[in-house]
């Protein structure tokens, strides 16, 4: 059997080796160090819009600290877009909070603006106004920026922006990672660039930003002894991890360009099958292309497909499965339009990976093709 085409794998640059062996040679392998500071700078410089980072351990991490940054505490609800990661709503729950689930529009799976206020009136009528929305930018499609912002400011509502798979894009040529009162990013090993594991928490609000510094080193007050007035976490991001983001962060907009390469070349390459559709970039949006996403005409057919190219050796997956359909959120209140359950029964990730060959793409579209014809 030929080899594996996985579906997102890490794609190492050879300039990150340059941080880890410095982080060894000055023997900054304790948690924290210049890789960390340097890496910080790195993001910042590369968002712009005054933005102020934070590195931590993980993208998860990040939404937890942003949720007690805006201050989300027991008994709390927390309005989540229900087409996503796991991620983006268990640090709900670690702080007592309750998710409420919203679903998506047709245009950028995303959060429907239209559903958002439909949750957040029912709500505020029910005497629980939410106390935050996290918004995220779904496989690194920009969500509806304006409109979700216009609804979350008409009812003073805090967006906490879920960049985690947006690295890369942009709203009408702003970063994406930008827009929310706090956003996060994921590092994890199947991003657009990764650390192994890590993410961060942006903020343009320096005092916030230093604030989830605290919080995320076990919340040290400045004291000779160890000193904790407040619940801390052991969240940060280590030096040694961060040399690798260095490195991947020089290379960053070429890791998006043949991401979005592989999209197109996938969409030339099948676009003769009918009951194939892409998922384009509506009017302002740019896409990281985190993953190449398209939908069938049924589950079956999905469902085959994937598996006819999981019998060739090559990995794809169904797009999210909506969290309201999960069993740990089965008691959780949810506002649905059917979008993202029908996004779950079409929707296939084809091999993305940055580091894909010209061969491998062509073993997956004749793969496909070879479906189609059977």
């Amino acid at each position: 059997m030929e080899s594996k085409i996985w579906l997102s794998s890490p794609h190492m640059s050879g300039k990150e080796q340059s941080y880890i062996n410095n982080a060894f040679e000055t023997n900054w392998i304790a948690p924290l160090g210049p890789n960390v500071n340097g890496f910080e700078s790195d993001i910042q410089n590369y968002l712009k819009e005054d933005s102020h980072v934070a590195a931590l351990s993980s993208g998860t991490a990040a939404i937890h600290i942003g949720l007690i940054l805006l201050k989300v505490g027991q008994g709390d609800e927390v309005i989540c877009q229900t087409k996503t990661f796991s991620a983006s709503a268990n640090p709900i729950v670690y702080q007592g909070a309750t998710p409420i689930f919203v679903d998506s529009e047709r245009d950028t799976w995303n959060m429907c603006p239209e559903q958002l206020e439909i949750a957040i009136k029912d709500r505020i009528d029910k005497g629980k106004k939410p106390k935050a929305i996290i918004a995220v930018h779904l496989y690194g499609m920009p969500y509806n920026v304006e409109e979700i912002h216009h609804v979350a400011n008409t009812y003073n509502i805090p967006i906490l922006e879920d960049s985690a798979e947006a690295l890369g894009s942009t709203y009408k040529s702003v970063k994406c990672g930008t827009f929310g009162d706090i956003a996060v990013l994921s590092f994890n090993g199947n991003k657009i660039i990764t650390t192994s594991g890590g993410g961060a928490i942006v903020t343009k609000n320096v005092e916030l930003k230093e604030k989830a510094v605290f919080l995320a080193t076990q919340a040290r007050d400045k004291a000779v002894e160890y000193l904790h007035s407040s619940i801390g976490y052991n969240y940060r991001l280590s030096n040694v991890l961060a040399g690798i983001g260095r490195g991947q962060m020089e290379v960053l907009d070429s890791r998006v360009d043949a991401r979005r390469q592989n999209f197109n070349t996938y969409r030339e390459h099948l676009k003769d099958i009918e009951e194939l559709q892409f998922f384009d970039e509506p009017e302002g949006c740019f896409s990281n292309r985190w993953l190449s996403c398209l939908l069938t005409s049924s589950e079956t057919m999905r469902e085959s497909i994937r598996l006819a190219l999981e019998k060739v050796n090559i990995e794809t997956r169904p797009l999210w499965k909506p969290m309201h359909q999960q069993p740990v959120f089965k008691d959780a209140p949810k506002y649905l339009n059917g979008v993202s359950d029908d996004l779950f029964e079409k929707g296939l990730c084809l091999p993305s990976g940055s580091n894909l060959t010209e061969n491998e793409i062509n073993r997956v579209t004749s793969a496909i093709k070879t479906y189609f014809r059977a």
